[in-house]
């Protein structure tokens, strides 16, 4: 039987919402295996705009579940509308709007919160024993809801190759257990069934970050 896995985004563009080729990649990696997919977003209005050609944010408000449905081709559905019952998975792609739309990590760092819907249906998650997949900046969702995970976003060292190293230290000053990784690598919390992989955290080639996210859809239908 097929899997049937949600797909939290965050918007569309990776400075303001979900990163467009971890998506698709996910999105990519789940039709070739024949999971059935059903993605989701908050529909609420975007912590801000961003205009991708100069990395800067304008003054136009847009809002979290219409971007997302660029993504989606139209097919998203409400957040708040996630049944956990009706699905074996759960994966949410990275980019900035993980961490100004499902959370304020990007404006307040290590004091950061989870946006109540999301946070809720995490919890429900992990209490349902299911699995979840995080890449790039999600796994900070994780960090959150589910205290004292394992998880990676990649390396903790800075350097070209690795810029957010930063976040890789801040995960283990939360108390959550760090796991360097590269990025065609996975981390497996088996205990917590969490998934996690660096994607875009990694200064790398778009095919590496695409066979990565490969690597982490499938090890979570292994565990659904």
């Amino acid at each position: 039987m097929a899997k049937r896995v949600a797909v939290i985004l965050s918007g569309c563009g990776v400075y303001d919402g979900t990163e467009v080729h971890e998506a698709s990649a996910v999105l990519v990696h789940l039709s070739r295996a024949g999971a059935k997919v059903q993605m989701f977003a908050p529909d609420v209005e975007m912590m801000h705009v961003v205009n991708h050609c100069e990395g800067k944010p304008g003054t136009d408000k847009r809002n979290v579940l219409q971007e997302s449905a660029r993504i989606a081709r139209g097919d998203v559905t409400d957040l708040v509308k996630l049944d956990v019952g009706a699905f074996d998975a759960l994966i949410i792609p990275g980019g900035f709007g993980v961490a100004k739309n499902l959370s304020d990590w990007a404006t307040k760092g290590k004091d950061y919160s989870i946006k109540p819907e999301v946070d809720k249906i995490i919890k429900a998650f992990h209490k349902a024993k299911k699995p979840m997949g995080m890449c790039c900046i999600s796994p900070v969702l994780a960090a959150k809801a589910i205290p004292g995970c394992e998880l990676t976003v990649g390396h903790d060292s800075e350097c070209e190759k690795w810029p957010y190293a930063q976040v890789a230290k801040a995960m283990a000053e939360l108390g959550c257990k760090h796991l360097n990784k590269n990025v065609g690598e996975v981390h497996i919390d088996s205990k917590n069934k969490l998934v996690t992989t660096s994607a875009f955290m990694c200064n790398a080639p778009i095919h590496e970050v695409f066979d990565g996210l490969g690597v982490m859809v499938k090890e979570v239908l292994k565990l659904a």
